[in-house]
């Protein structure tokens, strides 16, 4: 955890972090963020709208140079596909700026999402708008709406990123299960842990 912890006050200390909103507790899926359509691996054009599950919807924002998404990235993958077969609709999003980081272009959001074989779209957020919306600061940071459309959940996927065998909460996961029983969210908020979002200039 403290390489990571130092990778990500590298990352945060050289770049600055710009967010325009953010969302709280019990805040709608924002309209102006749910329609934009975003390139998909597979070259669909797909929104948050077109996504939602018939329990809730789950928006992930990750990338592919960040040693934290890194770490998480199978968990982030499988979290993901089980989530999809509770009903949950899921859609990951790269909103950073790949001229800073390569790694974060298109071809490497195909590559990240072959290599962890999900399920779900991954999209590109070419003006970084929707990360704008949500108020998405690192990545990876998790957004879960329940069926209303009203946010439940917001932070970490887990608490521990460096070693999965020493997970002790596993707020998404947990999350998932209380609104797909229709119950409230225990930890509706943690603290997100990653790499700053490197916004594409508007």
């Amino acid at each position: 955890m403290k390489r990571l912890l130092f990778a990500a006050v590298v990352f945060f200390s050289a770049m600055t972090v710009t967010a325009y909103a953010d969302l709280s507790l019990g805040d709608p899926l924002p309209n102006n963020a749910a329609g934009v359509k975003m390139k998909n691996v597979d070259g669909r054009m797909v929104s948050i709208n077109d996504t939602k599950g018939e329990n809730g919807t789950l928006v992930i924002f990750s990338c592919n140079h960040c040693p934290w998404t890194n770490a998480w990235k199978h968990r982030i993958a499988f979290n993901g596909n089980w989530a999809l077969g509770k009903g949950i609709g899921v859609l990951m999003i790269n909103s950073n700026d790949p001229s800073q980081f390569p790694e974060d272009d298109f071809d490497g959001n195909v590559q990240r999402a072959k290599d962890t074989a999900i399920q779900f779209p991954y999209v590109v957020d070419s003006a970084s708008k929707v990360a704008r919306v949500f108020g998405a600061k690192k990545t990876p940071e998790f957004f879960l709406f329940d069926d209303e459309g009203k946010l439940v959940y917001k932070g970490v996927l887990d608490d521990n990123a460096d070693d999965q065998n020493a997970v002790k909460r596993r707020y998404v996961e947990e999350a998932v299960k209380a609104v797909i029983s229709g119950q409230p969210v225990a930890t509706p908020e943690t603290r997100s842990i990653g790499c700053s979002i490197k916004y594409r200039d508007e």
